[in-house]
């Protein structure tokens, strides 16, 4: 008989997924929900007149493993993102997760699908890359007769969208003999210690005792906010009191870790997204020259600043973490 287990399908779908109801234009900071889906990944892209506002230096395109291959075979790994149209970030951070995914499970046929259509159809336009989105991906499955699916997200916490993918993969459960699924990165009260443990290791080099560290995240006006102020509780009760943890659409707010950076006598500040991706909020809410962005505020306000333009992705410490995800999730089918 066949089954469905999904792996904490029955939290809370009142939490927000960080990166949902995003305000800026940028496809990148689009939220993947109906009204995006309804923007398809097939065709849409063809004789498209070039955007003369669009940003085409991200990176070549081509040098992105999309991963939308057939010949799956019966085990499928399927990792599941929100997606960027940065280029070069897409395949350092995304494409590294799943590069290591494979690395780790060479039973399993790694596959990609991005939540927001949006994102898809920029990079077709743009770049003339299609990469598919949840239900192509899924279909591709089904056609390619995979038996076991197991879903890995690369997404920070648990909430609306991880519970909206789990809700659209239900869907097909009929088509498959077993799907699983992963946890997102921020789920055990481990994963925040092995989360604080990566960042600061990652950025020891600057930690001076005269330079603040902040990390910037997307942030959500739900519940799962409160995975921010969980991370800066933990971070200064370790004794990491020059680490800084705001959102960009939530709280703690830009002007919350100003104010706690100049009750310091602090420097220098370095800024860092604390995001799988360093796409358009890294870019420019984060690392922008307009007023009013991080780098500007904290310049303004007299400091030296430097900016670290890399997602989580790209830490390995980080990876290793949606690694062992996906093997709770595997060892599930045999329990």
């Amino acid at each position: 008989m066949k089954k469905l287990t999904a792996v904490l399908l029955s939290l809370s779908v009142v939490m927000a997924m960080l990166l949902s109801g995003c305000g800026s234009s940028s496809p990148d900071a689009a939220k993947s929900d109906g009204s995006a889906a309804e923007t398809t990944a097939t065709g849409s892209g063809e004789g498209a007149a070039v955007d003369e506002e669009e940003n085409y230096e991200t990176g070549d395109a081509s040098l992105d493993n999309v991963r939308n291959q057939d010949n799956i075979g019966d085990n499928e790994l399927l990792a599941v993102s929100f997606g960027t149209s940065f280029n070069d970030s897409r395949r350092l951070t995304i494409g590294a997760i799943e590069n290591d995914l494979e690395q780790a499970f060479p039973d399993y046929s790694v596959r990609r699908g991005f939540t927001s259509n949006i994102i898809i159809d920029h990079v077709q336009k743009r770049d003339g890359i299609l990469i598919d989105d949840v239900d192509a991906a899924l279909n591709r499955a089904v056609d390619n007769n995979v038996k076991n699916l197991v879903v890995q997200p690369t997404h920070l916490m648990h909430g609306l969208e991880y519970d909206e993918l789990t809700e659209q993969v239900s869907q097909y459960a009929d088509a498959f003999d077993n799907i699983v699924f992963g946890e997102p990165l921020l789920s055990s009260d481990e994963d925040f210690a092995r989360v604080e443990q990566a960042i600061t290791e990652w950025t020891a080099e600057y930690d001076d005792g005269e330079t603040a560290i902040c990390f910037m995240g997307h942030g959500t006006e739900a519940e799962s906010n409160e995975v921010y102020q969980k991370l800066q509780d933990m971070l200064t009760a370790d004794g990491y009191e020059n680490y800084f943890v705001g959102t960009v659409e939530a709280s703690p707010t830009l002007d919350d870790v100003l104010a706690k950076v100049q009750a310091g006598s602090y420097k220098r500040v370095v800024l860092e997204p604390l995001m799988v991706v360093a796409g358009d909020h890294a870019n420019n809410d984060m690392a922008g020259d307009e007023e009013g962005s991080w780098k500007t505020t904290f310049e303004d306000a007299g400091y030296e600043v430097t900016c670290l333009l890399r997602g989580l992705g790209e830490n390995e410490a980080i990876r290793q973490i949606y690694i062992d995800h996906a093997q709770a999730a595997m060892d599930s089918l045999n329990s």
